[in-house]
This record gives C-alpha cells, sequence and structure tokens, in this order.
C-alpha cells in the first residue's frame, strides 16, 4: 500500500473521531438557516410594497368606479381611450399620441446628449488626476438642483430657447446629467483604468479603440443604469418643462398633469398606467439593447 494511500486513512479516521467526539452533532449554518430567509422575507415584502400601487392603479384603470379600497366595475376600457383622445365628447383632448411620441423622443435625445457628454466626463474623473479635480467634479453634479431653479436661470440666459424642442432637449440632458456621470463613475471605479489601457496600447490598439472597445464595453452596467435613470426622470420632468414648454405637443409631464389635476380619479389612473407601460418598455428595450450592443467579442 503506497504512502498517500495510508495518509488518505488516516485524515478520514481523523475526521471521523472528530464526528464521534461531537456526538453527531453539526455547527448550525446561521447563514442558511436564518440569514438567506430573513433576506428574502424583507425582499419580498419591500417588492410587494413598492409594486402594490402600480398594480392596484393599474386596474382601476379598467374600472368604473373607486371609492374604496379597491375598484369596482370591470372591465372597461373608457378611461383609457379618454386618456389616449381616442373617444369622442367633452374633456377629450386632441393629438395626445402624437404628444407621447415628441415627449419620448425628446427623453430619447436627452439620454443620448448625456451618453455623449456624461460618459467621457465620468471617465475623465476616475481615470485622471489633475488640477481642481475635486472643483469639476462639483461642477458635474451640480445641475442635480430642482428643475424649477435651471429653468429660470435657463430663460434668463437663453430666452430665444423658451418654448424650442431644442431647449427642452438641453434642459433635461443638463438636469439628468449627474445622474449619468455619477452611474458610470461607479462602474469605472470598480476597473483598474490604467492597467487596462496600458494592456490593450500595449497589443496595438490606439487611444479611441481602446476607451470604445475596451473601457466603454466594460462599464456598461453604469451605462446602462445611467441611460434607465435619465430617460424616466427626463420623461416625467415637470418643473421644468412647465415653464419652458409653451407652444406645441405636450410632453409627458404635462399630459400627466393634466390627466391627474384636471380629470376624474379613475381617468388619472389610465394616464398613470399608461406611463409605467411607456417606462417599463423603455427600460426593457434598454437593457436589452445594453446587452446586445455592449460586446467585444467579434461575431461570425
Amino acid at each position: 500500500m503506497s504512502s498517500e494511500t495510508q495518509q488518505d486513512k488516516q485524515v478520514e479516521s481523523a475526521v471521523e473521531a472528530g464526528r464521534q467526539r461531537r456526538g453527531g452533532l453539526h455547527r448550525l449554518d446561521v447563514s442558511a438557516t436564518v440569514g438567506r430567509p430573513v433576506v428574502k422575507l424583507v425582499l419580498g415584502v419591500t417588492l410587494t410594497f413598492l409594486m402594490l400601487p402600480v398594480f392596484v392603479t393599474l386596474i382601476a384603470s379598467f374600472g368604473t368606479t373607486w371609492t374604496g379600497t379597491l375598484p369596482r366595475g370591470f372591465v372597461n376600457l373608457e378611461n383609457w381611450r379618454t386618456v389616449l383622445g381616442l373617444a369622442e365628447g367633452p374633456g377629450v383632448r386632441d393629438g395626445v399620441i402624437t404628444g407621447l411620441g415628441y415627449s419620448a423622443g425628446l427623453a430619447t435625445a436627452g439620454m443620448l446628449v448625456n451618453i455623449v457628454v456624461g460618459v467621457p466626463i465620468a471617465y475623465s474623473l476616475v481615470r485622471y488626476d489633475f488640477f481642481a479635480k475635486d472643483i469639476v467634479n462639483t461642477l458635474a453634479i451640480l445641475p442635480i438642483v430642482p428643475g424649477v431653479v435651471l429653468a429660470v436661470a435657463f430663460l434668463r440666459m437663453y430666452p430665444e430657447q423658451g418654448g424650442s424642442t431644442l431647449g427642452l432637449i438641453v434642459g433635461y440632458a443638463l438636469l439628468k446629467s449627474p445622474f449619468m456621470i455619477l452611474t458610470v463613475q461607479s462602474s469605472l471605479q470598480s476597473m483598474n483604468l490604467q492597467r487596462v489601457e496600458e494592456s490593450a496600447r500595449s497589443l496595438g490598439a490606439s487611444w479611441t479603440r481602446t476607451f470604445l472597445t475596451v473601457i466603454v464595453p466594460n462599464a456598461r452596467s453604469g451605462i446602462v443604469a445611467g441611460c434607465i435613470i435619465t430617460w424616466t426622470l427626463a420623461a416625467a420632468e415637470f418643473n421644468f418643462t412647465y415653464m419652458v414648454h409653451s407652444a406645441g405637443p405636450r410632453p409627458f409631464s404635462l399630459f400627466l398633469y393634466q390627466n391627474i389635476s384636471r380629470a376624474p380619479v379613475l381617468q388619472g389612473a389610465a394616464a398613470v398606467s399608461v406611463y409605467f407601460l411607456i417606462v417599463t418598455a423603455v427600460i426593457l428595450i434598454l437593457q436589452t439593447t445594453g446587452k446586445a450592443g455592449f460586446t467585444t467579442v467579434e461575431r461570425k
């Protein structure tokens, strides 16, 4: 019999002896028996608490009355028809579908501006050390101020852009840029950017190619998260829109305001449901696009 086999048998004998000395009792795994169930319970309660109002509002939009906790009288599509401008009669507004498309375009344009501008800013703040870096970092997140403050400053500085599509896009991009910068910064800080760049440059890649094909794909989680946050917040930005918008298709925030404050409660529920459905669709599209579009693997 070899020496290794004897050593294995000795180890097994020692383990078995230890089990016998403990009387067959096993150490309690606190994490598995207590921690995980508690975490699952807290997660379930939290998700239920957050999602229940959304589902109840969506269900109520198909009801005829909502006087108690739960709506009644299903299924009624008149609330949706009125909100979307497809019904006839008083209180029905024209051009609702056009306004929703216009608002989605504004939010998308603002999001794209944030990608083009915010990602390089976040990269520079993480990658390089330079004079007044802390001041630049503060200025980058300064636009996180309330929309009404930025709207007043914007109209004073650029009065000719008041009510214009360009003005709304610039305002949306400026207001939501801190969210893009902060999320991308967080993603980049988990990387050793200097080592990654040096490795790519040593293989002959230019700085531009390194940034676009190595840095950006590895920061995709932060970029996608920033896109989701900036789009959803821009689509529902009310203060800036209310002060800057003057004519033309109504952006989504004004659509919500009119249907919530100047319409029956069930019509408001339908308007909010429209927003939830649009946001859900956009989130799914952005997540799918992010996973498919940020890859460094060559497809054959």
